[in-house]
């Protein structure tokens, strides 16, 4: 019975553990690095550099489109274009989970 228990528990943290891993594949494969990791927990800290714009290629945009490129270019410069930082993890219920680490 307890042996039962043991292997079912066993089990059940390799494959939070595999689905972890793939969770970490799929975003290493966006160009995200991984910065910090724990199989114990299992949680993982992963960084994606800033993105260099190109803005005299933005400003000949801009001035072809007589003005509406800048709602894109602010965007690129102020959102996209920043470093990111998340963390990867799998709560006790063997769900995993993905949140913003500022």
């Amino acid at each position: 019975m307890i042996l039962d228990k043991l292997k079912t528990d066993t089990n059940k943290s390799d494959q939070d553990l595999i689905k972890f891993s793939s969770i970490l594949a799929t975003k290493t494969n966006e160009g995200f690095v991984v910065l910090e990791r724990n199989d114990k927990l299992p949680y993982a800290i992963l960084i994606k550099n800033q993105k260099k714009v190109n803005h005299i290629y933005n400003l000949l945009i801009f001035c072809f489109t007589l003005g509406l490129w800048i709602i894109p270019w602010i965007y690129i410069s102020q959102v996209s274009s920043k470093a990111k930082k998340i963390l990867i993890a799998i709560d006790e219920n063997g769900i995993p989970f993905e949140e913003k680490c500022f």
